[in-house]
């Protein structure tokens, strides 16, 4: 619209210029006519200027609405992104959730699973144990001339020695593994110590015994001795691989190495676990915290 301005003008101005300069060169009768026809110039290139200011001013009045429809259309499209950006972080957090809601429902199943087995092991004793009443039942008695001095007594042993000590009765496998559960989950830590370590002292071939053994690297993993914990995820690994707990007892190690500051060992071992369990909830946690750290998911475990 300046331009327009300057350049109509600009015109008038010649035009009057042009118009005075006639006005002297001609001759006094032929001004009249003269002037006639140089006023018509000049309003015809007064028109043609206003023409041009009009289409100057439809084309200016377009490109500003250009303008501000690409201006809304930026601003409508930042919403977006932000709007998008905003589901997306809804949709991660609620992923988590899930996956920590999967984890924790995987937990319970094989919580589940270990008790079966410790009542099938309770059952199989029970057997055993009646079996070995009936065949005492059916022995017959010791006479009452055995030798050793005394009725029944063993005969090489020596006289008037005193009877052994009897052997420290097992607590039940069952009992001793479910109250040690119950005491861990209301944190009564030192308790659920040593109950898990009567499971592993008593009953060590048995598979709740990698279940006890996990829960004391968790004990300690809870205390923040984050050293002891490695020590006993280390056992469930090497010792009870086939046990339900070992991916989650190298999930927690790796956790554990990183707490320590050992990072590329931690990140070892969760790449590690990743390739040996690459289905199970672990092996999710262990992507995300590789992904958090900013480490490479994809990589052959020692790369």
């Amino acid at each position: 619209m300046k331009i327009a301005s300057t350049l109509r003008n600009r015109l008038i101005a010649a035009a009057a210029c042009g118009l005075f300069a006639t006005a002297l060169a001609v001759p006094a009768h032929a001004a009249s006519k003269e002037m006639i026809e140089l006023q018509t110039q000049v309003q015809q290139l007064l028109d043609m200027v206003q023409r041009l200011q009009s289409t100057l001013d439809t084309r200016m009045g377009v490109v500003q609405h250009m303008v501000e429809q690409t201006n809304d259309a930026t601003t409508q499209m930042a919403a977006t992104v932000n709007a998008l950006q905003l589901k997306i972080n809804a949709q991660t957090e609620a992923n988590n959730g899930k996956l920590d809601t999967v984890s924790g429902q995987v937990q319970s199943l094989n919580d589940s699973v270990d008790e079966l087995k410790s009542r099938i092991a309770k059952l199989d004793k029970t057997v055993q144990d009646l079996q070995a009443q009936l065949q005492a039942m059916q022995a017959p008695p010791p006479s009452a001339g055995q030798p050793g001095g005394q009725p029944g007594g063993d005969p090489n042993a020596p006289q008037g020695s005193a009877p052994a000590a009897p052997a420290p009765v097992a607590p039940p496998l069952k009992d001793t593994y479910q109250a040690a559960v119950r005491d861990y989950n209301a944190a009564h830590y030192d308790v659920a110590s040593g109950e898990f370590q009567d499971v592993l002292h008593y009953y060590p071939n048995d598979d709740l015994a990698g279940n006890a053994q996990f829960y004391l690297g968790e004990i300690a993993y809870h205390q923040q001795n984050y050293a002891d914990a490695v020590k006993n995820y280390n056992v469930v690994i090497e010792s009870f691989p086939g046990s339900p707990k070992a991916p989650a007892a190298q999930l927690r190690k790796g956790l554990s190495l990183i707490e320590l500051g050992k990072k590329d060992t931690g990140i070892h071992e969760l790449r590690t676990l990743i390739q040996r369990h690459p289905q199970t909830p672990e092996a999710s946690q262990a992507r995300s915290k590789l992904n958090a750290m900013g480490v490479r998911v994809n990589s052959a475990p020692g790369r």
